[in-house]
């Protein structure tokens, strides 16, 4: 098929996964049940913290945005993945693979922002404890949450309405999973522009928002330290241990991706792994993580279960 044909249609061209007929099952098998793994624990999690009255404080209710954007990020790469090893299709819509991209940015951007907001929490709680009701009252806890999702939607919304203004002249790609690094190799007009604002918001993500991150967890581990009471430092240091891990695992992972775009020499199957694994284990592991880590919502969700699931199933 010839290239103009695939402009015109608009159709895309993905790389071959070269699974053998014996792979291919094993691999559907994993991308379901890994799908369904962070559909169901994302899910509870959100059920547990919305149903839960209790839970309804400004820690919560930030926290609740977090498996949001993973069921986000999870269905957008997913079901396209799983469809293309049943099918064997190499073949995608343009629009479709922007909406993929978008919504993986989203995902990215939004569990960046979110956890920013998560650590502002918690240094007001561990740092600053007496003015910790009159700062994080109901009506900032509400701004935090639009700030999240306000600065992921513009921020990303530029970055696709950037790419979309470009003419292509390529139809073939070396990534997995649509994103705007891949959409944009496809273009055939300067891409400076791009290239910078791609650049700030690095700068923002990477080094604004974490270097914030880091801040506010250095100095609730300074307070920690000095602080005489034994439970409550314990208790501290547990929830801020859980939120790094969170955000380790996020950063580490996609610091490398974004690394992975700029090195030219880098093998296309690290690229995509390393893509891949950004859209799967921080979605699975973080329901898991906050579930079994946090006393609270593990409590609620044990009573949950007993009271609200079990009885159904007695009938």
């Amino acid at each position: 098929m010839s290239e103009a044909l695939y402009n015109t249609s608009s159709v895309l061209v993905l790389p071959d996964f070269n699974l053998s007929t014996e792979a291919v099952f094993p691999a559907f098998l994993f991308a379901s049940l890994s799908y369904m793994i962070i559909f169901f624990c994302n899910l509870i999690l959100i059920l547990t913290i919305v149903l839960n009255k209790s839970l309804h404080h400004p820690m919560y209710l930030i926290l609740l945005n977090l498996p949001i954007h993973d069921l986000i990020g999870a269905s957008a790469f997913f079901p396209q993945f799983i469809k293309q090893i049943l099918t064997g299709s190499r073949t995608t819509q343009y629009s479709t693979c922007v909406a993929q991209a978008f919504f993986i940015h989203i995902y990215a951007g939004g569990t960046v922002f979110t956890l920013t907001a998560m650590a502002y929490d918690r240094y007001i709680a561990i740092c600053c404890p007496l003015k910790y009701n009159s700062v994080m009252t109901n009506a900032h806890v509400m701004r935090l949450i639009t700030g999240v999702w306000v600065c992921s939607l513009v921020t990303i919304g530029l970055l696709f309405i950037l790419l979309l203004r470009l003419p292509r002249c390529r139809y073939e790609f070396t990534n997995s999973y649509c994103d705007n690094p891949s959409l944009l190799s496809l273009v055939c007009a300067d891409t400076t522009i791009n290239n910078i604002y791609g650049l700030f918001l690095v700068a923002i993500t990477q080094v604004i928002a974490n270097g914030m991150i880091l801040y506010t967890y250095l100095q609730i581990l300074v307070a920690c330290f000095r602080s005489k009471g034994t439970d409550t430092k314990a208790k501290a240091l547990q929830t801020c241990a859980t939120h790094l891990a969170v955000f380790l695992l996020l950063e580490c992972l996609g610091l490398f991706t974004i690394i992975s775009y700029r090195i030219q020499g880098i093998s296309p199957q690290l690229r995509k792994f390393l893509g891949m694994c950004t859209l799967i284990f921080p979605p699975t592991l973080n329901p898991i993580i906050y579930g079994l880590r946090t006393q609270e919502i593990r409590e609620k969700f044990v009573h949950f279960i007993k009271n609200k699931i079990l009885p159904f199933g007695a009938f």
